[in-house]
Formats: structure tokens, C-alpha cells, sequence
């Protein structure tokens, strides 16, 4: 007699249980594993369904040993069958879409009760048939739109990350597209390619912010190709360069430094103005950095001030890369300096560019702010880290970006060696109290 199959993933029950809801909100791998083992799943039988070796799921289980590459956390989402949005994940291919479930009615209440108004929102297969049926309206006030929302969403990213901005990146992506399959060859054809690849390059940014980085690759993939397909050579350009940052935050440092030349390769001959070579040689000295390669990050950090001296009035820049100013060339240039360790070289420059970035850009002057904090950390001023640390937390609280989230995380880890000091339990407390 066959003998019942056991069940792919973690049993519903363990899923539901408190302990694991907790252990998957703050990614706690270890504790993860551990409810796993009591639930009858030995680390054999883990490591089969996650791909992943079993001493080093013992090494997880045991050790302080984290998981902060997506694929992996990607991984054991798909080989336990836990739901995407328990580990802060998109919802997974093998998950059933969510079903509408009627609500229950008394007796005696009317059949013509008003709808509920969102169930009575006509569906998207139904937008995309209306659409298609009104037919195209393409016109130059059709692209400038279309470019102003590009515009404006970059805005709002900036603001307030892009997590709940991206429903909307994407649905106006999908229009542009549909525009594409009934416009004509043309100047009008051309532009819809440009806004269908500057739509998918911020869609994949959304999604890189929020580290889910195969959902990333795929949106920054597509984007080559929509730009490709009309020679837009610097916007190819631009999206490698945002496939490399990726790769200094999957830890693949050969790789970042392989798309940041092929970037720049991509740009120089084909209308790469000084501005936005500056940003792709500091995009390679990142990656240079990543890989600890002290002569290379200074030499890709020589090309990019020497780019920016060179820029003019008369240079016709591209939109996208226009935030690339100044205050941007500093502040990137003592990240780059603190990757490799040079916090003397790298704090007034990152100080600096804080006091001169623009105030609206929320996410990012949280980012540039734990980097302060990372580096006056490096230098043995833990009681100005912790305060500076502190200030980063007000603004990231306004920020949906699990990037900044990760910056604070790794930040809170620097402090474990100083868990006494009174800076680091007052740090501690207010992280608590903002992260509620």
C-alpha cells in the first residue's frame, strides 16, 4: 500500500502559529528553522526543499550566521510555502490569488442592498478591453503627460518609497504598452518606447528598493530591451547601471563592476553627455569599492570628478539623470570612501552633501544618513553614531523602503560589540518605539 506523500511546505497550523509571524517578520532564520525541526522537518529534509547545504543550515540554527541575500530568503519562501508577504515579499507564484468571499446577509435584507464599492470596481481585464476598444490617442500632449507622471512618481519615491507607489507604475505601463501594439512607426512610436522603458527601469527600481530582486531583474531586463529596440544607448546605460547597484547588494562585486563598464562602454559614443558618465563612473567605483579594490575605486572616482568639471549649460542631459548634482557627487564619493574603510576621508563629505541635499528626498537622506552614522561608527565616535543614527530613524519613518530598513538593520548589528554603552540602549529604545 503507497505510502501518503509528505506535505511540501510548513504545515498551515505552524504558519498561523505566533511565534512563527514574529520570527518571519524580523527575518529570524534561525528561529524559523527551529520551529521547522520541532514540526517534523529535520535540517535533511530543509536543506532539500531550499536548496541549501545542511551545515549551513546548522550554522543559521546555531550561530549569529544571518540570510540577507534575497534569493536565498526567495528561496526558503518557495521551499517552506511561506507566503510572501510574512517575509516582506511579493506574493508568490505558487500562491492562490486572494478570493473575494461573500459576506454574510441577515435575513430579511434586501437583495438590492448597495455593493460593496470596491467590489463593484469593474476588474483590469475589463480596463484593458476598454481601452483597446476606444482605440489609440496618441498625441505630443499624450507623451508629455506620460513623461509628467514618470516625473511625479519619481517624486513620490523619493518622498515615500515606492512600495505602495508601484500598483500604479505598473498599470500605466501595461497602458503604454497597449499604445505601443496600435501606434504606428514613427517619432510618436519611438517616444511610447522610451516612457514603456523608463516606466519598467522604475518599476524594478521599486521593487530593488523593497529587495526583491529576481521581481527587480526581471523589470530592469525588460527595460533594456524596450530601449534597445529604439537604440536608446544611454538608457541602456542607465538601467545596467541600476543592475549593477543591485549586484554590490547581492554581494556579486564581479558582476557590478562587469555591468558598470558596460555601462559606461554603452554611453560613451552614443550621446553619454558629462553628467551622466560622472554618475556611471561613480556607479563603478561602488562597485570597485564592494570588492575592496582601493586603487580602482579611486581612479573610478577621479573619472567621475573629472566628468563633472566638464559639465555645461549646453549639455542636453536626459530627465533621469538630472538628480545627479552636486550634493549627489559628494555624498556618493564618501559612501565610496567608507566602503573601503576610509572613514577620516569619507565623514565630511557625506556631512556635507546632508547639509546641502534637497529636504524632500526623504529615503534618501535616511540612507545617507546611517552611512554617516556607519562612519563615525568606524572611527570610535559610538555616543555621534547612536545620535546621528537616531535623526536617520525620524526620517526613515516616513519612508516604505525596505532598503533603508536593511541599512538600519545592519547599522543595529554594528552595536552588538557595545550593547551596554547608555548610546546604544537609548538607540535601541527609540528604534523600538519607531519601528512599532
Amino acid at each position: 500500500m503507497p505510502q501518503p506523500s509528505q506535505p511540501v511546505g510548513l504545515p498551515a497550523q505552524l504558519l498561523s502559529s505566533p511565534a512563527m509571524v514574529a520570527a518571519c517578520r524580523e527575518r529570524d532564520f534561525g528561529k524559523i528553522f527551529k520551529l521547522a525541526n520541532r514540526a517534523g522537518f529535520n535540517n535533511a529534509r530543509i536543506s532539500r526543499l531550499v536548496d541549501m547545504t545542511q551545515s549551513r543550515i546548522g550554522e543559521i540554527i546555531v550561530g549569529p550566521r544571518g540570510i540577507r541575500d534575497m534569493n536565498v530568503i526567495e528561496r526558503i519562501a518557495d521551499g517552506l510555502r511561506i507566503p510572501g508577504h510574512m517575509l516582506g515579499l511579493a506574493r508568490r507564484d505558487w500562491e492562490p490569488p486572494p478570493v473575494a468571499t461573500p459576506s454574510y446577509r441577515p435575513a430579511g435584507v434586501a437583495l438590492s442592498a448597495p455593493a460593496d464599492p470596491v467590489c463593484a470596481l469593474p476588474g483590469a481585464d475589463l480596463d484593458s478591453i476598454l481601452a483597446v476598444a476606444a482605440g489609440p490617442r496618441l498625441s505630443p500632449s499624450t507623451v508629455r503627460a506620460l513623461h509628467s507622471s514618470i516625473e511625479d512618481y519619481w517624486r513620490r519615491d523619493d518622498e515615500h518609497g515606492g512600495e505602495t507607489l508601484r500598483p500604479a507604475v505598473v498599470g500605466q505601463l501595461r497602458y503604454v504598452v497597449e499604445l505601443l501594439k496600435e501606434a504606428g512607426e514613427g517619432e510618436y512610436r519611438r517616444n511610447l518606447y522610451g516612457v514603456a522603458a523608463e516606466l519598467a527601469r522604475l518599476t524594478g527600481w521599486t521593487y530593488f528598493d523593497a529587495r526583491q530582486y529576481s521581481q527587480a531583474r526581471t523589470y530592469f531586463a525588460e527595460a533594456l530591451q524596450l530601449a534597445k529596440a529604439v537604440d536608446d544607448r544611454p538608457f541602456m546605460a542607465n538601467v545596467l547601471s541600476c543592475m549593477s547597484l543591485q549586484a554590490t547588494y547581492e554581494d556579486r562585486p564581479a558582476d557590478a563592476v562587469a555591468l558598470s563598464t558596460a555601462a559606461q562602454d554603452c554611453a560613451r559614443w552614443h550621446g553619454g553627455t558629462p553628467r551622466v558618465m560622472s554618475m556611471l563612473s561613480m556607479r563603478e567605483a561602488f562597485a570597485h569599492a564592494s570588492m575592496s579594490d582601493r586603487s580602482a575605486t579611486h581612479a573610478a572616482i577621479k573619472d567621475a570628478h573629472s566628468h563633472f568639471e566638464r559639465i555645461s549649460d549646453a549639455d542636453d542631459d536626459p530627465s533621469w539623470v538630472t538628480y545627479f548634482d552636486e550634493p549627489k557627487l559628494i555624498v556618493d564619493t564618501g559612501i565610496a570612501h567608507g566602503r573601503l574603510g576610509e572613514a577620516d576621508a569619507a565623514e565630511p563629505l557625506v556631512a556635507e552633501a546632508l547639509r546641502r541635499g534637497h529636504s524632500g528626498n526623504h529615503r534618501g537622506r535616511a540612507f545617507h544618513s546611517f552611512w554617516l552614522a556607519n562612519i563615525q561608527l568606524q572611527r570610535g565616535n559610538l555616543d555621534q553614531a547612536c545620535h546621528t543614527a537616531g535623526g536617520a530613524l525620524e526620517i526613515a519613518s516616513a519612508v516604505d523602503s525596505e532598503r533603508v530598513t536593511g541599512h538600519l538593520r545592519e547599522f543595529h548589528e554594528l552595536l552588538v560589540p557595545h550593547r551596554k554603552a547608555p548610546a546604544v540602549r537609548a538607540f535601541e529604545t527609540q528604534m523600538r518605539a519607531a519601528l512599532r
